[in-house]
């Protein structure tokens, strides 16, 4: 046996060792199964998928770098899968549950247990389903407690309240989702959105169901707030109070003191609520942040209730929330061009300075001809969007599987750096021809320890609309972001990269555009996309494979026993 190949082995076997220890030391378990419930919500009932019977789902708490297992078991009439949204899974891929890229789904029957590794973060992230659109109803939070023994770099709140942002269809979501992928068209709008899964005063057959914050007069609250919508950008705010912003995506920032928030789907942000208004009822409220020009959107706000617990003579109607206007731009780019990171000496910031790697991304909505006569579209095409011109297609088996035991054909390697056709991408008129895209299945393979720059590019082919982007695997520090072309000369003179903010999820604003860096310690295969559900579902996704390190604590971990069969 040669040395090589002794060092393999042995390599395995301690791995193996050191999953077997740690089962053994009695890692939290919880156990999810995924199974249909009806709920009745706008005056009427459906099934919905949930984990446990509940809507939203269970809440998992744990401390900065714990390890858990999670054991989903599949009741369900679907195939799912569940993904750790923010989570970095250090050198462990095989759990992170994008269907065909990490893992194939776990069909009807089926369970498969997750082993969920948190390194680096600290606040709120989220779960959710990740396949089809399923993730509509399947979703829950994530709160990561300081380690014992430390605490929050600001004063302990009275208490801490998750508020997931969501939506709601009378129709069932996965008739909804077929009908939209056989239209080529744009998927109806939502019927409502959602504070903790109530749509809220303000809907039919919703007002005794609307959740409620009880608070005390004097008392601070974290409210620790996530967008799960499908869809939408929404803005949030609370009527006569100002919040404090003091995390976001599982890392501290610099307190923003600020009357409403913008908040992508995909993101989560911490804020400070200080209970300091006059005794009575106070409106949190929601709705849409839409810019694409002619696309419908559901144009509803969803409520739920700030309520003082003192005695008071109560007014007939809680105040309303003044938030900005549904196609507000510059309300939203600039909330979230103003997030800084802490930055101090126990929450230091490592931002790259010396970039290895350059890349340069297009996201666009496209079109392709419509094969059959079905199509929604007037000039018989359908919908789609891409990344630097290429339409994401998901492979038959899953990626990381064929990445890690050298499967020739399931995907390609050569998705480009820089946008194969250079063009003015924010242009008011631009060629059909640029229309098009091409559809593949292809991955950018990043070196171990490589040192990234990313500038993603909104473009204004068919509709120039904002893009949340998130990358799984990483978190990433927004060194800068502005409106029209990337000017390569002089938009990095203006780049943050003293403390920038730190973050899974990013908006490309409407026509403009963002960059990211990185460092690649993390080796394996991570899903890049568009949290917009429709975009993700016409293409705009792509997939890093980051190579292993020459080191052992640098390669990717082995897979679990009980992956779920292709």
């Amino acid at each position: 046996m040669s040395l090589i190949m002794k060092f393999s082995v042995l390599q395995i076997l301690g791995l193996l060792i050191l999953d077997g220890l740690l089962h053994c030391q009695g890692l939290a378990r919880h156990t999810f199964v995924v199974k249909d419930v009806p709920y009745t919500r706008l005056c009427s009932t459906k099934n919905i998928l949930t984990i446990n019977g509940q809507f939203p789902g269970p809440t998992l708490h744990v401390n900065k770098g714990d390890t858990i297992v999670v054991d989903v078991l599949n009741k369900g009439n679907y195939n799912i899968t569940i993904h750790w949204h923010g989570v970095k899974q250090p050198r462990y891929p095989w759990s992170d549950g994008p269907e065909y890229i990490t893992q194939c789904p776990i069909q009807p029957g089926q369970k498969f247990s997750q082993k969920i590794i948190f390194s680096s973060e600290e606040g709120t992230l989220w779960w959710h389903a990740h396949s089809d659109w399923t993730r509509a109803t399947v979703y829950g939070a994530i709160i990561i407690h300081p380690k014992k023994g430390t605490s929050y770099p600001f004063p302990n709140p009275h208490a801490e309240v998750p508020i997931i942002l969501g939506e709601w269809w009378k129709k069932d979501i996965m008739e909804l989702y077929h009908e939209f992928l056989a239209s080529g068209g744009d998927p109806n709008v939502s019927d409502a959105y959602t504070i903790n899964g109530q749509p809220g005063d303000l809907y039919p057959c919703s007002k005794s169901e609307t959740f409620k914050l009880m608070v005390d007069y004097g008392k601070t609250y974290l409210l620790r707030i996530i967008n799960a919508a499908l869809q939408d950008i929404l803005f949030f705010a609370i009527a006569k109070h100002n919040i404090t912003v003091v995390g976001t995506d599982a890392s501290y920032t610099k307190p923003l003191k600020t009357d409403y928030i913008a908040i992508s789907p995909g993101q989560t942000i911490d804020v400070l609520l200080e209970a300091n208004q006059a005794l009575g009822d106070y409106y949190m409220a929601a709705k849409v942040y839409s810019s694409a020009n002619g696309v419908d959107y559901d144009n509803t706000t969803t409520t739920a209730i700030v309520h003082y617990n003192q005695n008071y003579n109560a007014s007939s109607r809680p105040q309303l929330p003044n938030l900005p206007s549904y196609n507000d731009t510059n309300a939203s780019a600039n909330f979230t061009g103003s997030l800084r990171s802490l930055a101090d000496d126990n929450h230091p910031v490592h931002v790259p300075l010396n970039i290895s790697t350059q890349l340069m991304f297009t996201a666009s909505v496209n079109s392709f001809p419509c094969s059959t006569n079905s199509c929604q579209d007037p000039d018989g095409s359908r919908l789609a969007a891409s990344m630097n011109n290429i339409s994401f297609v998901l492979p038959p088996i899953d990626i990381l599987q064929a990445y890690y035991n050298h499967i020739s054909g399931v995907y390609g390697d050569q998705f480009p750096s820089f946008p194969p056709f250079i063009f003015n991408f924010t242009a008011e008129d631009l060629p059909s021809a640029l229309e098009t895209p091409k559809r593949d299945t292809e991955v950018k393979v990043l070196e171990y320890n490589s040192t990234v720059e990313l500038v993603l590019q909104g473009t204004n082919l068919l509709a120039g609309t904002d893009h949340p982007m998130h990358i799984h695997g990483y978190s990433f520090y927004v060194v800068g972001w502005g409106f029209g072309n990337f000017d390569k000369d002089k938009d990095p003179l203006r780049y943050n990269l003293v403390d920038p903010p730190l973050q899974n999820t990013i908006a490309i604003p409407k026509n403009g555009w963002a960059t990211i860096r990185f460092k690649a310690d993390n080796p394996g295969v991570w899903f890049m996309h568009c949290h917009l559900e429709r975009h993700l579902s016409w293409g705009m996704d792509m997939t890093f494979i980051v190579k292993n390190g020459s080191n052992p604590e640098a390669q990717l971990l082995p897979p679990p026993s009980d992956m779920p069969p292709c």
